[in-house]
């Protein structure tokens, strides 16, 4: 099932009762057949409602049908307002519901409202449906992140760049004079107005700019205004060419280095260092919300790259309270933002799991944050699976893009369709991905880009391939096949 394709799905499963997907936790096969009904009720968050209330952006919520007959459902006015599902069955236990979605366009003219019927049997439950009409609060035009997904193509990593984290107290060949040092300092060129434009026109409309801050950040946690002028720069290069951008926070997660001096990995998921990182991941991102308040909703902010658990390890964590100091840590990043105010009440947020991974455990202990605005954050997680394809596997290399890798990949996609978009109302997306290992034959990485692009229209989400692709130094396309791979498969 998809975010955008759920109702050719949910007919499907109607048309054929039994089959196994993913889906099962928000629809699955009636406990009975039977078209009476004893009860019936709309739910939202597990208390009935009977008004929903939208702002003037495009955007959704989710309902449930408590009942122990078949039901259809339909609105009053679909130019405006729709449903994903229009029927379902009953259960004859009253903890499990079927579910639909319902959908609204942006409004650019006046209130108005719209009536959901749902009948079951002989009973019958209605929902009045509200939109804000122009001019009732300019915040409200900002797209949903449900809309922006939906917005999106493919995207592209603007990676080895400006997250470059040397550490010039242990690395003595690195002596950098200018930010420009920093940002050519991992191999790649001056990122320039020129190389965005060739990125872009080749049809990528998202890229995301990793930025690594600790090393440009005095000991009270204020940013160089050097480096974060350089930064602007490069966003409004993405800007310019009317892309989208996401502005994040990179290598200051991740693994410590031995020998390292400096504040490198300094944010992890420690619930005991919680109380000494949270300030200072708060303060850096009101200064990076300020920084950026007045700009509009083709910025989006993410909260942190790869953040590892309290042993900095890649694996697993082995103690819950490491998923509590993410979850905080995610919801510091939401509140810090949202306070800094200007169009940074309404801009989208993205928010990873454990490591930006799709395990299992990992999203499972994923908490969305509470938001003062419903509908303006975003999941991401990370997929270079199978790993000892899309990556130098050593001993482990698996050479070829075959069956086992397909299956790989959809149980991916089932689990963070399940969890994010059916569990937790999110839209999500894949902010890295890529089959990076270029010992890999290009046939092999060719079949690996049309599976996962394939994969993406199917679930109506997109991802975001990491660097690559294209020379920046020579600023010609060098794997050509595989960009062309990727749009020729989601047309």
């Amino acid at each position: 099932m998809t975010i955008k394709n759920i109702h050719k799905f949910f007919v499907a499963c109607l048309l054929c009762c039994g089959v196994a997907t993913a889906t099962t936790a928000i629809s699955s096969c009636s406990d009975s057949d039977d078209s009476t009904a004893s009860r019936l009720a709309i739910l939202k968050d597990g208390a009935a409602v009977s008004q929903l209330n939208f702002t003037l952006a495009s955007s959704s919520q989710m309902l449930a049908i408590s009942t122990d007959g078949d039901w259809t459902a339909e609105t009053s006015d679909t130019t405006w307002c729709r449903l994903q599902v229009h029927a379902g069955y009953g259960y004859a236990d009253s903890l499990h519901n079927s579910y639909t979605r319902v959908l609204v366009a942006k409004n650019e003219g006046d209130a108005r409202q719209a009536t959901i019927t749902v009948k079951a049997g002989s009973l019958t439950q209605t929902v009045i449906v509200s939109q804000r009409g122009m001019g009732t609060d300019p915040g409200d035009t900002f797209m949903s992140g449900f809309q922006f997904v939906e917005n999106l193509v493919l995207g592209y990593n603007l990676g080895n760049t400006l997250d470059a984290s040397h550490d010039p107290a242990t690395q003595s060949w690195f002596k950098p004079k200018t930010v420009y040092d920093w940002e050519t300092s991992w191999g790649q060129p001056v990122t320039t107005q020129e190389i965005l434009d060739d990125i872009t026109s080749r049809g990528f409309n998202i890229v995301r700019v990793p930025v690594t801050w600790f090393p440009h950040m005095d000991s009270e946690g204020n940013v160089d205004e050097a480096w974060m002028n350089r930064v602007e720069e490069v966003v409004n290069y993405v800007l310019n060419t009317g892309s989208y951008c996401i502005l994040n926070v990179q290598h200051d997660t991740g693994a410590k280095d031995a020998g390292r001096t400096d504040n490198a990995a300094w944010i992890a998921a420690d619930l005991d260092e919680y109380p000494v990182i949270s300030p200072r991941f708060k303060k850096l991102w009101t200064q990076i919300a300020t920084r950026f308040r007045d700009y509009g909703d083709h910025l989006l902010f993410e909260a942190m790259n790869e953040t590892l658990n309290g042993q900095r390890q890649w694996n697993t964590p082995n103690q819950a309270s490491d998923y509590e100091a993410l979850n905080r840590l995610l919801q510091d990043f939401v509140d810090a933002v949202r306070a800094t105010g200007g169009n940074n009440e309404y801009r989208n947020l993205v928010v990873n799991p454990m490591g930006a991974t799709s395990k299992q455990e990992e999203i499972d202990a994923f908490q969305c944050p509470l938001d003062v605005h419903a509908n303006h954050l975003i999941a991401s997680v990370h997929s270079y699976d199978p790993y000892n394809f899309c990556c130098d596997g050593g001993e482990w290399n698996h050479l070829m893009f075959d069956s086992e890798c397909t299956a790989e990949i959809d149980s991916i996609f089932q689990r963070v369709e399940k969890r994010f978009a059916q569990e937790l109302g999110l839209p999500f997306f894949f902010g890295e991905f890529g089959a990076i290992d270029r010992k890999k034959a290009m046939t092999e990485r060719i079949k690996y880009a049309r599976y996962m692009a394939s994969k993406f229209k199917a679930y109506g989400t997109s991802g975001l391939w990491w660097m690559g692709l294209y020379d920046r130094e020579e600023m010609e396309w060098d794997e050509e096949e595989i960009a062309d791979a990727l749009f020729n498969s989601i047309k």
